[in-house]
């Protein structure tokens, strides 16, 4: 893969002062989105997902395993997000990186703070035996927004997925053939906007990316409760800035969701 050579700050300035973007679209504009369900028949669910040119792919992983003391009664989840050094020249193999660390958060806690799960359907024995799911995210392709792609991936592998019922003999645990759904019962969805100079673009290219003053990933849900908001970049926001974010964050949260909706 060819390094990716960034349009300077000004040219791009220059090119947004006439209301357009490097790749055509409008300031409020997403790239396509294609979502593409059960990819991998070894995972309880798996998706993968395009953003443009940009690509994540998410597995889902269910075990059962032991509640956490303080929630005797819960499932548990656990997200990972893995920056494959073939999908940009600036990731490197090796432990996951401080970005890997901070897109990890990013969507567990979206998936989190919503209460996306109902946990307490996850308990098999009570202080015992729970459904411990693992979401594992990969980056496979980065040409810009790579935390929506992996946010929404994650979201359309859990939507998906499907785990074993189970029977309870006692204290003895036993896996059945027939399988249910996760219980989700909210639809977090990430949206990244960028702050290029004063203006403020939704999902933003690699080339955009890399020339912001500001990167804000806010997660809203369908009632348009904000579950989670992530700032990175030494610049500042008005009020009106986040404001405007909100609004951005919600219509194309609502727009992703038409595209989750249709998946079996």
């Amino acid at each position: 893969m060819e390094e990716f050579v960034p349009i300077q700050q000004k040219e791009l300035l220059a090119l947004l002062s006439t209301g357009v973007r490097e790749d055509g679209r409008k300031f409020d504009e997403y790239r396509k989105v294609e979502i593409q369900t059960s990819i991998y028949e070894k995972a309880n669910g798996s998706a993968m997902v395009k953003i443009g040119n940009t690509v994540a792919v998410a597995g889902v992983k269910a075990e059962l395993g032991e509640p956490f003391p303080d929630t005797p009664n819960e499932g548990v989840l656990t997200v990972s997000l893995e920056l494959l050094p073939h999908a940009s020249p600036s990731f490197e193999p090796g432990p996951p990186d401080e970005n890997a660390v901070e897109m990890s958060r990013i969507v567990d806690r979206g998936l989190r703070e919503s209460k996306s799960i109902k946990t307490s359907d996850l308990c098999v024995l009570p202080g015992k035996k729970v459904w411990v799911i693992y979401v594992d995210i990969y980056a496979m392709d980065h040409d810009g927004n790579i935390v929506d792609a992996s946010g929404i991936a994650a979201l359309a592998a859990l939507l998906t997925a499907k785990i074993p019922e189970v029977k309870v003999e006692g204290e003895d645990v036993v896996l059945l053939e027939s399988t249910r759904g996760i219980p989700m019962v909210e639809r977090p969805v990430p949206v990244t906007v960028a702050k290029i100079g004063d203006y403020l673009v939704v999902d933003p290219s690699l080339s955009e990316e890399n020339v912001a003053d500001v990167r804000v990933t806010m997660t809203t849900l369908e009632s348009g409760i904000v579950s989670s908001i992530q700032k990175s970049g030494s610049g500042t926001l008005e009020e009106p800035d986040v404001l405007k974010i909100y609004d951005l964050a919600y219509e194309k949260g609502k727009e992703i969701r038409s595209h989750l909706a249709k998946l079996g």
